[in-house]
């Protein structure tokens, strides 16, 4: 069996747990920079900053946050130390259209090829990131502990990229409004209206809104919904949510999946501070795979409105 790590950067939002269960052993972390001169580094745990403290300051609007993915120096020495001891390293990365991670790991590959010409490494490029992403390294970890070899766990992830899908309401529009994405006007408006801004993947990993519902009660059904129309063999599929400081909907969505899809496995885990900085608060989404992604999402919205139109 080929001896190979899989590497992901701390974007991929699993939690410990899941990290044990798929054998995930190792991960890059990221930084994170407070206006208030506070900085830590991004993990995959609340170690550091707890949850509540991280999403209260994103919340302050006095206080300015921002990230960083690890330095080229970081990846370098990270990707030597596995050469050295003879792994060969599958590094995966957020979205290339979302950060720069991808190309500072590519580029401290080559550093280190350069100097092992027998290492082995592949940068691969998620086109995705939080939950989505994290997915594609769950299936990559089962991959290996079913004694896949390296090629063949990387030509499945080249496969199935555009396919991982999202769904889940978000109900902070404030933070949204914040970040630019909608006006303050309509951000108030909707919390007033209780309106849920409900989105799927793009091809390049952004999060593009289908629809807009009232109340999380029936955010959560239409997800379910939305899950059962349009995942693949979802029988043998591990389904993954992921959330913003919103517990209890995270668990009132696995328990809809249970009881309504027949999902092989369901796995909670947080929106850590790596990608919480940019989600924000008040996310709930489901990440499972189906049919390529289509162009525009054409076939997702047809989907979407077939379905809340009965």
């Amino acid at each position: 069996m080929d001896k190979y790590v899989i590497l992901p950067d701390v974007t991929c939002d699993l939690s410990q747990e899941i990290r044990n269960t798929f054998d995930i052993t190792d991960y890059i972390p990221g930084h994170i920079h407070f206006s208030d001169g506070r900085d830590f580094a991004t993990t995959l745990d609340w170690s550091l900053i707890s949850r509540e403290d991280f999403y209260t300051a994103l919340s302050d609007k006095k206080l300015e946050i921002s990230t960083a993915p690890a330095s080229p120096e970081e990846y370098y020495a990270t990707f030597k130390r596995y050469v050295e001891q003879g792994y060969a390293v599958l590094s995966m990365s957020i979205s290339s259209k979302i950060s720069s991670t991808y190309n500072v790991a590519a580029s401290a590959a080559a550093r280190v090829q350069a100097e092992y010409p027998d290492g082995k490494i592949y940068c691969f490029d998620s086109y995705k990131m939080s939950g989505a992403f994290g997915l594609l390294v769950i299936g990559a970890a089962k991959l290996k502990q079913e004694g896949k070899s390296f090629d063949e766990t990387v030509a499945w992830l080249e496969e199935n990229k555009h396919k991982v899908h999202q769904m889940g309401p978000i109900d902070d529009l404030i933070f949204v409004a914040r970040r630019g994405r909608i006006t303050m006007g309509k951000a108030i408006m909707g919390s007033f209206a209780g309106v849920k801004p409900m989105g799927d993947c793009t091809r390049e990993g952004y999060v593009s809104v289908l629809a807009k519902v009232k109340g999380i009660s029936k955010a959560l059904d239409v997800t379910c919904r939305y899950v059962d129309r349009m995942a693949r063999d979802v029988q043998n599929q591990c389904v993954l949510i992921a959330h913003s400081n919103r517990a209890e909907y995270a668990e009132k969505l696995r328990a809809l999946l249970a009881e309504n899809t027949a999902a092989k496995q369901i796995f909670v885990t947080d929106v850590f501070s790596g990608c919480g900085t940019n989600i924000g608060p008040g996310m709930v989404g489901v990440y499972f795979l189906g049919d390529e992604i289509s162009e525009d999402l054409a076939s997702e919205k047809a989907a979407m409105t077939a379905l809340l139109n009965g």
